[in-house]
Formats: structure tokens, sequence, C-alpha cells
């Protein structure tokens, strides 16, 4: 018994220990707390504070101690309101939308190079929040450089909802870049705001052209997989479901799912697809081909901001003017660089014009652009005279050089501080030092074709040709054409009628089937095309090329290159080196040195810029040779002053009327309304 109470003596010993040493921790949780790791930390932040009253009666329990905190999270997420849930589905059918349309397989360059540098201003907390509503885009003090290159710097971008937008400026400076930066999301953008890039081609897959248009639309795609489970589980005889089905059926109607294929249909029909082709395979057209439903399906799912980089370089004359007049209605914000000028005049309400690594913004077409931006060049080569002036009397008055510039610095720091507005002011810190001002850069180009000898008709023509590829049906039957040193012909039609092999059977790659060509014998044909420049692969420089190629001197041959807009220091660089534009300035020189006395262009303005384009279409209106055109660029076509030729019906023959006769009847022949038929093209012409 005594060993009993000694050993219950012992016990309740220790538990008086253990009841004064209990309390001692508590006051310690919190200092050690901060030792330890931040995940531990939160998670005693989490179970602390938030336990309830059924909680802590339920602490004995030592078999459940997770329920509450399982009871209490079910809750939370049906806190979620009609409208949130609303917004999170929208955004999951956006995240999937996306996820489909950027599917690797075609090509293209949708991601963005590691060599890229992209900073911005920081946001505050209130500009980040207004960004969750903000119908507009806004990127401000924005700069990007590639490769240790800058591009943009100190940028501003503003993208009003429901503008339609010309990106212009000289080629490589960087209006690509941009448009894959904002596909990107690189910049904090409106959350909402769904945002597409059309720039790769579609994966080749045995899905039709039109199922392609109609899978792009996630929304509808899924409401008729359900409509379909549905019937299916209803006509089993469960009506339980009947009520969700009258639903879908709703929804169906709402979004205007039964109009959406002959939707699709028209703007294939639109870029130049027939009905055969709009229910082909995508992997049985070729990558031009499937460019154009890429495109197409931009256009059906109509995002928030549809960016288009060079549309028209993919498409023929007649698939362009169809979506000239179907953007002309496009009622949502449109973002293009293109360097077709009819298409910018006819298309786009504003321009912003990339220069000296900035963004600047003109109300109007690109031909107004054009006439105010010549008139603020003027303005700032008075301003840069002036300056040099005021340099030049501070000099004359004992001031050194580096006092002058600091004075005038600061006139123009003051001149700018005036107009700056309040916004401005107050991110005065992220702003640019301000410099001296520079003398605007002058980007002149002239091209110009020798002038030939008078040569004895008939000059170039076919008479009574057939034509056909083996196994294939005959392109061309009975066909009559000739040509003089007077002629300005451009051929038109749809893709594939046959319009590269008509040039080639004229320049005698391809022979007749039966029928003949009928040449001078002294005659010179000078041929560009697309592909022009591709075969320039050598390692020697454009320079040591034409010196070789016609027994030019250096300086000579330099001279011939820098008159087509290739810049000085590609002159000396490697041929192989040289990007497809550049190539196709070298083989432009190249064909003017050969004299032709008939020149043959096959969409020439693929790799040209807007300037280059303009000094092409001088250069035709100079020449005293004869001319004959295919291409997609109306410009192009009315300064040049040419007949048309349209190829149909295995024949060739001359459009009866102009310009805009032959547009309207294709647009008609559509079942398109016409949208303002070229009248602000043809009044640029007429400047």
């Amino acid at each position: 018994k005594n060993k009993k109470k000694n050993n219950i003596d012992d016990i309740e010993a220790e538990l008086k220990k253990f009841e004064v040493k209990d309390p001692e921790p508590e006051p310690e949780v919190p200092v050690k707390s901060k030792d330890k790791s931040k995940k531990s930390s939160k998670k005693e932040e989490i179970v602390e504070p938030e336990a309830s009253p059924d909680e802590a009666a339920m602490e004995t329990d030592d078999k459940v101690p997770e329920l509450p905190e399982k009871e209490k999270e079910e809750p939370a997420e049906k806190k979620m309101s009609h409208k949130e849930k609303k917004k999170l589905k929208k955004q999951q059918e956006y995240e999937k939308q996306m996820e489909l349309l950027t599917k690797k397989g075609g090509q293209g360059h949708s991601d963005l190079d590691a060599n890229f540098t992209v900073s911005q201003a920081q946001k505050t907390a209130g500009q980040m929040a207004a960004l969750e509503n903000a119908v507009d885009i806004k990127v401000e003090n924005f700069s990007i450089s590639a490769k240790g290159k800058d591009l943009f710097v100190n940028a501003n971008l503003l993208i009003a909802n429901g503008r339609r937008y010309g990106l212009v400026g000289p080629n490589g400076h960087g209006k690509t870049t941009l448009l894959r930066h904002l596909a990107q999301r690189a910049f904090p953008l409106p959350p909402h705001i769904d945002i597409l890039l059309c720039e790769q081609e579609v994966t080749a897959s045995d899905m039709s052209a039109v199922d392609t248009l109609l899978e792009a639309d996630v929304k509808r795609t899924e409401l008729l997989k359900e409509c379909k489970e549905l019937e299916a589980i209803i006509e089993k005889g469960d009506l339980s479901k009947q009520d969700r089905l009258n639903e879908v059926y709703a929804e169906l109607k709402a979004i205007g799912a039964d109009s959406a294929e002959p939707r699709a249909r028209r703007i294939l029909a639109g870029l130049g697809f027939s009905r055969e082709m709009q229910d082909r395979a995508t992997k049985n057209f070729s990558g031009g081909w499937r460019m154009r439903v890429s495109l197409a399906r931009a256009l059906y799912i109509e995002p928030t901001l549809l960016m288009l980089d060079e549309p028209t370089n993919h498409l023929d004359l007649n698939a362009v003017i169809w979506l000239d007049n179907y953007l002309q209605g496009w009622k949502k914000t449109l973002l293009v660089v293109s360097h077709d000028q009819s298409f910018l005049d006819n298309v786009c309400n504003e321009i912003i014009h990339l220069d000296t690594q900035k963004l600047y913004y003109y109300k109007g077409n690109y031909s107004m652009f054009k006439k105010m931006y010549a008139q603020k060049r003027k303005e700032m080569i008075k301003e840069y005279e002036k300056q040099e002036k005021r340099l030049k009397d501070l000099k004359a008055h004992g001031q050194s050089k580096k006092q002058a510039e600091k004075k005038q610095k600061d006139a123009l720091t003051r001149k700018q501080e005036k107009n700056r507005s309040k916004a401005q002011r107050e991110d005065e810190e992220s702003a640019a030092p301000t410099a001296l001002l520079q003398r605007p850069k002058e980007y002149i180009v002239k091209f110009s074709f020798p002038d030939p000898p008078p040569l004895q008709p008939p000059i170039l023509g076919l008479h009574n040709v057939f034509f056909n590829f083996p196994g294939q049906k005959p392109l061309f039957k009975g066909v009559d054409f000739g040509i003089d040193l007077n002629s300005r012909i451009a051929i038109v039609g749809p893709n594939g009628v046959g319009k590269s092999t008509f040039l080639k059977l004229l320049v005698g790659e391809l022979n007749p089937v039966q029928g003949e060509l009928i040449r001078n014998h002294r005659l010179r044909i000078g041929r560009f095309d697309q592909h022009s420049g591709e075969h320039l692969t050598a390692e020697e420089t454009p320079a040591e090329y034409l010196q070789r190629l016609f027994g030019l001197q250096y300086e000579k041959a330099r001279k011939a290159l820098g008159t087509f807009g290739l810049a000085s220091h590609a002159h000396t660089i490697k041929m192989m080196d040289l990007s497809g534009g550049q190539k196709a300035r070298v083989a432009l020189a190249e064909l003017t040195l050969m004299a032709p006395d008939v020149v043959i262009l096959d969409e020439p303005t693929n790799n040209l810029d807007i300037e280059s384009i303009d000094a092409l279409a001088d250069a035709i209106n100079d020449y005293k040779g004869g001319v004959v055109i295919v291409s997609h660029d109306e410009r192009l076509i009315r300064e040049t002053d040419c007949a048309l030729y349209v190829i149909e019906d295995q024949t060739i023959n001359e459009v009866d009327g102009d310009f805009d006769d032959y547009r309207k009847e294709l647009l008609e022949s559509l079942g398109e309304t016409i949208n303002s038929p070229s009248i602000i093209a043809n009044a640029a012409v007429q400047q």
C-alpha cells in the first residue's frame, strides 16, 4: 500500500510539473513563428483566428479535427454571384479558344524570342485596378529592345475601343514586334479584352476548312455537344433533362447558332474558297491556303481586338477587294500593318506612325496622314534650323559648345513643360532627359528603268495557245494575246485560275501544248516576282554581285543599290545573310541594269514598303517599254493606269470598264453590300 501511495504521489508530482510548465510555451509561439518558414506561419494564421464556436466545441473529438474547416470552406465557394460565375465561364471559354487558335502545327512565329527586352513604368495599385473595367488599351512609357537595339523608347500606345488603326513605319523598326508583344500580353492589359494576332497558318488536319472555323466558336461547339447528349438521354425516356435542354435551345438561339455555318461559308467564299474547297480537309491545302483559313477563322470569331500583319500578302486581288470591303464594316477594334495604301485608305480611320522609337497618332486614313506628316516634317525642319541658328549665335557670343547646347536644352525643357499635361508632369521622373532636336531623316527611294530602243512589231504575244499540265484539265484554250512597247496591262482573276502560268507561257518558261509564242528576236524581257532574290544565296556581297554581273565599278554598283532603298551597310553584307526585303531590292537593281524592253512583274509589292511601291509606280509611268503586272495592290494598278485583263473560262479578255467597275461586279457576284467603292482611294490618286 505504501508503495502504491508513493507511486501515486510521484505521478501527481509529475502532473503538477506539467501544469506549471504548460502555459509557458504559449507566449513563445509568436516568437518561434518568426523563425519558421512562410508556409508554416501562413498555416498558423489560417487555423488559429478562423476557429468558430462550432469548431471549438468539436475540438475534443480527435477523430475529425479537420471537418469544421471543410464545412467552412464549402460555403466560401458558393458565395460566387451569378455575375461572377458568368464572368468566370466567359474567361474559361476565352482561354480554351486561345489555346485552340494558338495550337502549334502550322508555320508561324507566335512565340516571343528570348532576345527581346521589355520594360515599362511601374503602375500604381489604382491603375492596375482600373484595368479591370477598361474598354481601351493604354500602355504608357514602354520600351522594347532586340539584341541590344532599341525599337521603342518611352513610347505610348493607345488603342480606343471600336477604332480601326493602321500601324505604319519603316520596315524592320518593330511593327510586328509590337503586335506580338500585345498578343502575348507582355504588358498589363484589360483582362476581359480578348486579343488575336493572325500570323500563323492553321494546323494541317482531317478537319475541313469550314469546320475549322465553326470549331473555333467554343461556346457554340460545347452547347451543340451538350444538346446532342441531352437529346439522346430524353430519347431513352428520361424526361428529367427536358428543362436543361430547353435552356440549351434558348442559348443556341441567342448566339445565332443556325446562322454560324452560312456566315463561315460567306467569309471563306470571299477569301477565294469554292464550295468544294470549303469542305476540303486542311491537310490538302498548301501553306498559303491554310493561311487564308487562319484569316477566315480570325474574322469569324470576331475578337475584341483583331491584329493583322500584312494580311494582303497571302491574297490575290479578288480576295483583297473582298477583305477591304468586309473590314470597312468591322464594328470591333482593328490594328493592321500593311504596305497597301488603298487598303489602309479604305479600312482605317486612324493611323499610328512608328517614328524615332515613338508612336504618333493621326486621325483619318493613310492619305490624310501623308498630308499631315508632310506638314509636320516641314515644321520639324524649321524648328531644327532655328535651333542650329540659336546655337551658332550663342557660340558667336563667346559661349562654348557645351554651354550653348545646355542653354538650348533648358529652353526646350521649358517649352515641353509648358505643353505637358498635369498627368505627364506627375510622371516626369520616368521621362527621358531632353535632347537637342535632330534633323528629320529623309527616306528617298527612286527607281528607274532605262528606255529601250525602238523595236518592230510584233513584240510579244500568244496565238491560239492551248495549255494544260500533264494529267490535268486544260487551263487555257485558244488564247490570243499580244503586247507592244506602249502596253500597260494588269492581269486579274482569282487564285488558281492560271495567272502565273500565263506569264510563264508569255516569257517562254513553259511551252504551249498547241499554238505558238510570237517574240521579236531582239526583245529583252525583265521579270520580277515575289520569289525574286531567293537565288541570291552566295557569299559575295550585293555590290560584288552587280560588279561581276555587269562589269560595274564599285561605286556605281553601290549607287545602283542605294537608289533602290538598300541601306548602305547592307551593300557589304554577304547576300546569304540578307532579309527577304533586302534581296528583293538587289533583284530590282539587277532587273533595271539588264535594260529590258518589256518588264513583267508578278506580285512585286510583297517585299516592298510603301515608299518603294510609290517609287515603282513612278518608274513604270516614266518607262517607255511595255509592262505586264499581276498584283493585289490596287493603288499600283490605278497609278500606272493599267488596262485590266481578266483570266476566266480558260481564256483572257480585256475588262469592259475601269477598276471600280471590276470591283463592283466582283462584290455583287459574291452577294456583298458594297461599302464606299474606293472613293477614298480614287481621291488619294488624284491629289
